[in-house]
């Protein structure tokens, strides 16, 4: 197949509209009709918002929507796949593949449905989950009734919990469920319409100091302070800013810092999010921040231990989407928003973009290896190297 050539799609295209375009119209009506299905399930989650890996009722609604989206058993579902609130279903046209040893193009969109403590779905994952379960749909029932051999293709959505707090797509990695995925899609609600926004790569890190407990009154001097370690960890990092660069961040809290005020504390721990434009960038960081770290704990006489993870594994996009609304995420004006009758049209808008993307990605094989060529050079440029693969 020569550069710019199209898998072959189908026969008897309308003159004019080429037989890929057809397939995404095909695509963007799959979703409309499944609309109120999919406002019922964006309601379902934003109706009882869920705190991080406690999503079991979102977990529930997203399994039941797949398991039940005709015709039956379409979709191969696997609910707590690696983590108990996440799951994974598969999809894979009948006759895709012309001999079991062809690999079929793996697929992905991710669901999110994790919400913020007190103030709800305030950065509207229930969207996000419906747009990645809307997207999926879309692909499917374009690829549905093609004549002929369809394309060799498997569409997976994969459900990640916690990501506002815990690292859930982490966890996921780890445990390899982004294995062989060859381009992953979602979206995220946001002010405005963007295909790329500057975003920054994160390193999340607990830190953990250990010391020795004593009575703080009779025997001071027995004891090793814990607190003390990470309320000095917290200063120096804030000494620090003042010589970081303005698009670097960090940021973070004090979880646990004792029990009682007569006990010395024998244990503390942080939680820290390290950010910068890149990953060359977010390794010099690092390395400030962990000896900020590890000063506080020689200052004190307490042992410390830290985790962290950041990786590049799959190539995939990650635009934002307008629902309706200039407030801010993360505020109870957002909340509101993202439960919100006209947020339908933007989401399904979205997905149905995405589902578009994908079906580029599908039928231009020249379009795919350019993506792997990049992502590819990405990690050259940021000195990373994929792990998964």
């Amino acid at each position: 197949m020569g550069p710019g050539e199209e898998r072959p799609v189908a026969a008897g295209a309308c003159e004019g509209v080429s037989k890929l375009e057809l397939l995404k119209l095909r695509a963007a009506e799959r979703i409309d009709e499944a609309a109120e299905r999919l406002g019922a399930l964006s309601r379902a989650i934003w109706s009882e918002p869920e705190l991080a890996y406690e999503e079991h009722h979102a977990h529930r609604v997203l399994t039941r929507f797949f398991e039940q989206e005709p015709p039956a058993a379409a979709w191969a579902v696997q609910p707590h796949y690696q983590l108990p609130t996440a799951f994974r279903a598969e999809w894979e046209p009948p006759g895709g593949r012309a001999s079991a040893a062809l690999r079929p193009l793996h697929v992905a969109f991710l669901c999110e449905y994790d919400a913020l403590p007190g103030i709800g779905h305030a950065c509207g994952h229930n969207l996000i989950a419906e747009v990645g379960a809307a997207a999926a749909l879309g692909v499917k029932g374009a690829l549905e009734g093609l004549p002929g051999p369809p394309p060799p293709v498997k569409v997976i959505v994969l459900g990640t919990p916690a990501e506002e707090d815990g690292g859930g797509k982490i966890d996921l990695i780890e445990a390899g469920a982004f294995k062989n995925l060859d381009v992953v899609f979602m979206a995220h609600p946001s002010q405005e319409n963007a295909a790329y926004l500057p975003d920054v790569a994160e390193h999340d890190v607990t830190v953990k100091y250990y010391g020795k407990a004593s009575h703080a009154a009779a025997y001071p001097w027995e004891g090793v302070n814990a607190l003390d370690a990470a309320v000095l960890a917290y200063n120096n990092l804030s000494m620090l800013r003042q010589q970081m660069k303005p698009t670097w961040r960090v940021h973070g809290i004090i979880k646990n810092g004792g029990v009682k005020p007569n006990i010395i504390p024998s244990y503390s721990e942080l939680l820290y999010y390290i950010r910068a434009p890149s990953m060359k960038e977010l390794q010099v960081l690092t390395k400030k921040a962990e000896d900020c770290f590890r000063a506080a704990a020689l200052a004190t006489g307490c042992t410390s231990t830290d985790f962290g993870n950041v990786t590049f594994v799959v190539p995939g996009i990650h635009p934002y989407f307008y629902i309706g609304s200039k407030a801010l995420n993360h505020t109870e004006q957002y909340t509101e928003a993202a439960g919100s009758q006209e947020a339908q049209f933007y989401t399904l808008r979205t997905a149905k973009a995405l589902a578009m993307t994908a079906l580029d990605v599908i039928f231009k094989p020249e379009l795919l290896e350019r993506i792997r060529e990049d992502f590819k050079l990405k990690l050259q440029e940021e000195q990373f190297s994929n792990t998964i693969e």
